[in-house]
């Protein structure tokens, strides 16, 4: 197997539990929502996230928020919501109320690998390149802000779908300093997985607390780690 010079992170289940994003930020979103769209409306900062919903849901301020909750309520990866519930969070991480719980390791071995392994540490998530960086620049570790350890960042807009081979290629693309085969991806999503073995980067299944339970199938056919530093040295 090659030796990887990069990291490719998923975020939730993986870097931090599902519960983080499905109990504190969606709701913190949907209860700053309404006061955010009355004070904001209007705003020239508030244009563009406006004007990426269709038309027939941003005429008005409640019908938006009806849409909002409504694609929140089905869990749908769609850029225009991704890119507005960055916005409602962005405050809460600002002002404290909002700090991205990382699992014990993910810090530890994040500098372990960039300090002695020298290799470099990027994101792919669903969630928008905008919040992304927000979650790793508040998070409860020390230091919090952790931004500078990593290198780069995709979401859908950027790379494309995470379910899609085609994604990681282009991902890969982006950096053709580093061979496909050296690309390392985590995830807790074994479809991720599978796209980005078919791409031929190198992943592994994180299995962390929290997380849909593994199939049989999905044990015996991909490498599947609980903590990073199972993956040791790079």
């Amino acid at each position: 197997m090659a030796p990887v010079k990069v990291v490719l992170l998923d975020i939730e289940g993986t870097v931090c539990p599902i519960s983080f994003v499905k109990d504190v930020l969606f709701p913190y979103a949907l209860e700053a929502l309404p006061g955010t769209l009355k004070a904001k409306w209007d705003s020239p900062e508030f244009a563009s996230y406006r004007a990426a919903f269709p038309a027939e849901h941003a005429g008005s301020q409640e019908a938006l928020a009806a849409h909002v909750r409504d694609l929140m309520s089905k869990d749908l990866k769609i850029s225009y919501l991704k890119s507005l519930q960055g916005y409602l969070w962005e405050t809460g991480y600002r002002n404290g109320e909002l700090k991205a719980p990382l699992f014990a390791d993910v810090a530890p071995q994040l500098a372990r690998w960039r300090e002695h392994n020298g290799a470099k540490v990027m994101i792919y998530s669903s969630g928008s390149v905008p919040a992304q960086k927000l979650l790793f620049g508040h998070t409860n570790g020390e230091p919090s802000d952790i931004l500078p350890w990593l290198s780069d960042f995709f979401d859908t807009v950027n790379a494309g779908p995470k379910q899609d081979k085609a994604s990681y290629e282009k991902i890969a693309a982006k950096h053709q300093e580093y061979p496909i085969g050296e690309w390392l991806f985590l995830s807790d999503n074994v479809k991720e997985v599978e796209a980005a073995k078919q791409a031929g980067m190198q992943s592994y299944i994180v299995d962390r607390p929290g997380n849909a339970e593994l199939s049989g199938e999905a044990r015996k056919e991909h490498r599947v780690v609980k903590r990073f530093e199972e993956i040791g040295d790079l």
